[in-house]
């Protein structure tokens, strides 16, 4: 029998991140899954759930607390991986959010740095830190994949190729001041700066063999921005089961040809 991979998902017990745990679960492969989540209760409640919608696993489901703001708690959960595995075969930085409706709500500067600083510190800073403390347990893996899940609204080819849809598009009146943005600039421009930061480890670790994605998993209907699943879904957002899919199988090696590179579900998506 093939020996578990060992999973870490930041952000696992909502949205794709739970998605992602569902898939490595139903999975043909032997996994041990690190539920990773600010709350423990959160994530066992998550780990009781998917038991219950799957009867049947090669894998095994591990809550772990981290939180990817909290410097403190990502050094104990390193700790305790490398204290019970000695390795990290795949990180999957799925955690963040996108917070651009604190500066709609106030549109002067404390808004705006409110909703930037935000974004920023979950979406780049905090998830720097975390991979750098883990780096050594990816590092400690023969075949091990560090992924970074960002965003189809990060390219900036597409924001200025004139391929964007609609809803990307809308023009602007003269003067100022201008109506309120309708697509998340702060949470976009994070994810931009994302990528940037997954080429950079590409760089780093790819003399040891790491393997390093950015992970671009679609529109999907999941709480971010505090919008519900279902408003998403009547936006036409897929089911973010799509995403959790998709990153199970760049987990398990099926895009390992395009590492170095921000992918979809359907290839590479531009920058």
């Amino acid at each position: 029998m093939a020996e578990s991979s060992i999973v870490l998902i930041t952000g696992a017990n909502t949205g794709i991140g739970y998605e992602t745990v569902k898939a490595l679960y139903t999975s043909a492969q032997p996994h041990t899954i690190l539920m990773g989540s600010r709350s423990l209760a959160k994530a066992n409640d998550a780990i009781f759930k998917l038991r219950s919608e799957v009867s049947d696993s090669k894998a095994q489901v591990v809550p772990i607390q981290i939180d990817i703001e909290d410097d403190a708690s990502i050094e104990n959960a390193c700790k305790e991986v490398k204290s019970k595995y000695g390795r990290l075969d795949a990180l999957v930085n799925n955690a963040g959010g996108a917070f651009d409706q604190l500066e709609r709500d106030d549109p002067s500067p404390p808004g705006i740095r409110a909703a930037w600083d935000k974004d920023y510190s979950l979406n780049v800073t905090s998830t720097q830190v975390t991979t750098h403390i883990f780096a050594p347990l990816l590092i400690a893996s023969p075949h091990s994949r560090l992924l970074f899940v960002t965003s189809g609204l990060s390219s900036l080819e597409t924001c200025t190729g004139g391929t964007s849809s609609g809803i990307l598009s809308v023009p602007q009146p003269k003067g100022w001041p201008k109506p309120p943005a309708i697509t998340p600039t702060a949470y976009r421009a994070s994810k931009t700066a994302l990528n940037m930061m997954m080429l950079e480890w590409k760089k780093l670790l790819e003399v040891d063999g790491v393997k390093v994605f950015g992970i671009s998993p679609g529109f999907l209907a999941t709480n971010l921005g505090g919008m519900g699943a279902e408003v998403m879904r009547k936006m036409g957002a897929e089911d973010a089961s799509v995403g959790g899919i998709f990153i199970k199988d760049v987990v398990e090696g099926k895009r390992d040809g395009h590492t170095g590179s921000v992918i979809n579900k359907d290839g590479v998506q531009p920058w």
